[in-house]
């Protein structure tokens, strides 16, 4: 791939990302938008409606990972990696969101922190920033 196609492809690729959290508030439901802006440990968690906002959670996690997944895949051209992070994708969402249903169904005050980074992981790419330099790494062992 020519240097200037791969670079521009990243660019779009992460302009995609951003424009993702711009209009995160127009594009999804999620009430905990503002309460984590506020100082949430001290107060109630807001209502809301569990299936909706699991449903744009989820949403929102699974087109945050197609970017994700295209930004390896332009990095590294391999599509073993790619696969791999599907798998680790998959994992992390089952994993993250039986523990965001926890939080969300029966929240306390004591667990808005830890609820507020599993959250994190679930609406934003952090798994790419852990799998990038992790596959860099893997490839420049190989």
């Amino acid at each position: 791939m020519h240097k200037v196609l791969k670079y521009g492809l990243l660019l779009v690729l992460g302009v995609l990302l951003i424009l993702i959290r711009v209009f995160e508030e127009r594009l999804f439901y999620d009430p905990y938008l503002s309460f984590f802006k506020n100082d949430y440990l001290y107060l109630d968690s807001p209502r809301q409606e569990t299936f909706k906002l699991t449903a744009f959670t989820v949403l929102r996690y699974v087109i945050n990972s197609v970017i994700s997944l295209a930004i390896l895949f332009v990095l590294f051209k391999d599509k073993s990696i790619v696969k791999f992070s599907v798998i680790i994708y998959a994992i992390a969402l089952v994993i993250l969101l039986a523990l965001f249903l926890y939080f969300v169904i029966s929240p306390a005050q004591e667990d808005y922190y830890l609820f507020f980074n599993i959250r994190r992981f679930l609406i934003q790419p952090l798994i790419l920033l852990l799998l990038i330099p992790a596959f860099y790494n893997y490839k420049r062992q190989e």
